[in-house]
């Protein structure tokens, strides 16, 4: 999910990953702080992704995160 036109973070979660068959991964150099304070611990981060808003191409990063952490911390 896209976040605040660039103010925060943009987000994946694994499974998601999976689907898309995303496979140009990085480590991920940072852990992330979530919307209730907790710490998670993102699986990689894929860097300049090229996707497409209304036609118009953009490179994005997303932060690769299992489900859980997502459920439970979003």
């Amino acid at each position: 999910m896209l976040i605040d036109g660039g103010f925060g973070v943009n987000i994946i979660t694994k499974n998601m990953k999976v689907q898309l068959c995303l496979t140009k991964l990085n480590l991920m150099p940072y852990n992330l702080c979530m919307a209730k304070q907790t710490i998670a611990k993102p699986l990689n981060l894929i860097s300049d992704l090229k996707i497409f808003v209304h036609g118009i191409p953009y490179k994005v990063t997303f932060i690769v995160i299992n489900s859980n952490v997502l459920v439970s911390n979003y």
